[in-house]
């Protein structure tokens, strides 16, 4: 830790915050959070940070204590949070439920990101609640890029894989709208529908997924909040 300097007091808060607080650590333990423990998964939940700062920070954080890293035997290895960064938990999820209760809306919502919002929709969604078939589903955001236009996810048999290019399955259901509206959608601030009496997402395909579409498109762990600030 001593390559980035610190704060040189003995209070508890200024140690960890020269741990937790330096760029992309807390997003990382989120991600640790949320259940990813490979290099890759983790990165796909922060895909605008470096693949080499990603591995510095890993090996800070291994070296903090945080996370142990475990050879799986197969070739490759994962990380997995220890007693000590699982006792971080309180402290990222509150920092988590401040930022939704009191940063505004319009704030947040220029931070759109649709790998980050695919990713993390795709560890949400509850499969349960769907037919025991395949089922596809496919997003459209129009106003994107055509490498960043379209998106689907496939659940089979209980897995979820979200896929960039075309998986080449009949699509179940389409939902066609604006990445702010899927966002705002997802983090809560407004409701399927709200965005579809707007005009702003259209639902095609399904019937039934249509309307079954709140119980398993898991929204953000933090959308039940309320808000502070409109």
């Amino acid at each position: 830790m001593s390559d980035r300097g610190g704060y040189g007091q003995f209070c508890p808060v200024s140690m960890a915050a020269e741990l937790v607080c330096t760029r992309w650590t807390a997003l990382i333990l989120r991600e640790f959070l949320c259940g990813s423990t490979r290099f890759n998964d983790i990165r796909r939940g922060v895909p605008k940070m470096s693949p080499a700062l990603l591995s510095k920070r890993l090996k800070e954080l291994e070296e903090a204590g945080v996370i142990a890293s475990v050879d799986l035997g197969t070739g490759g290895s994962e990380y997995r949070l220890t007693p000590m960064g699982r006792d971080l938990e309180p402290l990222i999820v509150g920092l988590g439920q401040w930022g939704h209760r009191w940063i505004e809306s319009r704030l947040s919502l220029k931070n759109l990101d649709p790998s980050l919002l695919m990713w993390d929709m795709r560890r949400n969604l509850k499969p349960k609640p769907l037919p025991a078939r395949r089922c596809t589903i496919q997003f459209l955001y129009p106003e994107l890029v055509e490498g960043d236009r379209h998106w689907w996810l496939v659940v089979d048999n209980g897995e979820v894989d979200m896929c960039k290019i075309d998986p080449g399955f009949d699509v179940d259901l389409l939902i066609t709208g604006s990445l702010r509206s899927m966002t705002s959608v997802w983090m809560g601030i407004t409701s399927f529908g709200e965005e579809r009496t707007a005009g702003r997402l259209m639902i095609d395909g399904d019937k039934a997924l249509a309307r079954s579409i709140n119980n398993w498109l898991g929204l953000s762990t933090f959308a039940p909040l309320s808000r502070q600030v409109a």
